[in-house]
């Protein structure tokens, strides 16, 4: 009989006990989201310095740490092998600065840091019969799944975040250029980046750069909410004279982790910081504001 009575006691401890995690976890969501008094503030002065918010505003802000990322350097051999199957001719090696050509054209540049490859007869020849329209370009669709399976076979923690059409100087389409990024714990990391050129012959060109990704460091600590920093985008756009007839249309606004500061030293690590990134029409880069400072990076 009593430890029926006990059972029961233990019973309710634990259900009050949940309801009381359950109400301090939805005080402490509230405490970093925005109000709808706050989300219809901004979209008026947004409105009224004739910018237009086309993307859901973003309304939770909660504390973030600093993510450890090491510097830039890569396993060579590895990128060997995804580029040339092993086999290339090794022109140039000076300074951590590293030139390669492979036997169908490619070429491989690995200096300071950044890796950039190119073969006018596309990656592997993967693209020798994909389809393209009338006018010979490549479509989106057929570029992305090309670009998906380089990014699924070699870098799989990487995600698409962008793609874009690609002009010559001339305004000829050229074809589509897709930007992927590393993710870590669902969140993105703006630095870590593969950039892939798709043409009607395939992957003719590859810019990649990326350092290795550890784990958080230190405490948490409190970022700019959103309101606060489209109140900083605001007056720093009005720089460019906006007007009525020329209105700036946010598309997008996300947060991502971004490391302003690295090297290709083996062993250094440094810190990428959260940033908030709003795209605007017409404009291929976003604008980049870090969360810890509110502060435009220029």
């Amino acid at each position: 009989m009593e430890w029926e009575r006990a059972k029961t006691y233990i019973i309710i401890f634990f259900v009050l006990l949940n309801v009381s995690l359950g109400l301090l976890l939805f005080v402490e969501q509230r405490r970093y989201t925005m109000t709808p008094a706050q989300e219809r503030t901004i979209l008026a002065v947004l409105q009224q310095n004739h910018i237009i918010m086309e993307t859901r505003i973003m309304r939770q802000s909660p504390p973030m740490r600093t993510l450890n990322v090491s510097g830039h350097y890569y396993n060579i051999e590895l990128l060997l092998n995804i580029f040339f199957d092993g086999y290339a001719i090794q022109a140039e090696s000076l300074h951590h600065q590293y030139f390669f050509i492979g036997e169908t054209g490619g070429q491989l540049t690995i200096s300071n840091g950044f890796i950039g490859y190119e073969n006018p007869n596309g990656f592997r020849q993967l693209g020798a019969n994909i389809p393209t329209s009338i006018e010979g370009e490549v479509s989106r669709a057929t570029a992305i799944s090309l670009a998906n399976s380089f990014i699924e076979a070699y870098f799989s923690e990487f995600y698409m975040d962008v793609v874009l059409c690609d002009y010559d100087e001339y305004d000829n389409h050229i074809g589509v250029r897709i930007i992927y990024l590393q993710q870590y714990r669902g969140r993105s990391i703006h630095s870590n980046f593969i950039e892939l050129l798709v043409t009607p012959i395939g992957i003719t060109q590859i810019e990649m750069q990326f350092g290795r990704v550890y784990e958080h460091i230190g405490m948490s600590r409190m970022i700019f909410a959103p309101d606060e920093v489209l109140l900083t985008f605001t007056q720093r756009v009005n720089a460019f004279s906006l007007n009525a007839e020329n209105p700036m249309i946010i598309t997008r606004m996300d947060l991502v982790y971004l490391q302003e500061n690295a090297s290709d030293i083996i062993g250094g690590m440094y810190p990428a910081e959260p940033f908030y990134r709003i795209f605007t029409k017409g404009n291929d880069v976003p604008f980049l504001i870090n969360a810890f400072t509110n502060v435009l990076l220029e």
